[in-house]
C-alpha cells in the first residue's frame, strides 16, 4: 500500500530571469512570490489559497521550450511509478531524486518523494 497526491504544478521558464518569470505568474494568479530559498536557487514559489492546494512554482533556466508540468508527491516512488505505467506512462529517466514520466497523452510530470509532510490515508490517495 502506498500514498500519492498532486503537490505542485511547476512553470518551466526557458530563461535565466527566474524573478520577471515569477512576477508575471504571480500577477496572473493572483498571488505573491515567496522569498528566494537558497538551497533552490532557480525556482521561485508563489503563495498558495490554502495548504491544502498544490503548490504553484517558476523554475528558470529549463533544457527545454518553457511549459507547465505536474509534480505527484508519493511515500513509494517506485510502487507510484510502476502504478502509473499500469496506465499508460513512460518512465523517461531518473533525476537525483525524482523520476520524469510521460503521459500517453504527450505531457510530462515527475514522481517526486514528500514535500509537503507525512502522506496519510486522509489526505492523499491510498494505493493497494
Amino acid at each position: 500500500m502506498h500514498h500519492s497526491r498532486p503537490v505542485a504544478f511547476v512553470f518551466d521558464v526557458q530563461s535565466d530571469d527566474i524573478e520577471g518569470a515569477a512576477r508575471f505568474w504571480a500577477g496572473a494568479l493572483g498571488r505573491t512570490v515567496a522569498p528566494p530559498n537558497p538551497q533552490h536557487p532557480t525556482y521561485r514559489e508563489l503563495s498558495s489559497a490554502s495548504p491544502e492546494e498544490p503548490m504553484l512554482l517558476v523554475q528558470s533556466s529549463v533544457g527545454h521550450e518553457s511549459r507547465i508540468h505536474l509534480d505527484i508527491e508519493t511515500d513509494d516512488q517506485e510502487a507510484e511509478v510502476k502504478r502509473l505505467e499500469g496506465l499508460g506512462a513512460k518512465l523517461l529517466r531518473k533525476v537525483k531524486t525524482w523520476y520524469v514520466m510521460e503521459a500517453p497523452t504527450g505531457h510530462r510530470f515527475c514522481v517526486v518523494r514528500p514535500q509537503r509532510g507525512e502522506l496519510t490515508d486522509q489526505n492523499s490517495n491510498v494505493w493497494p
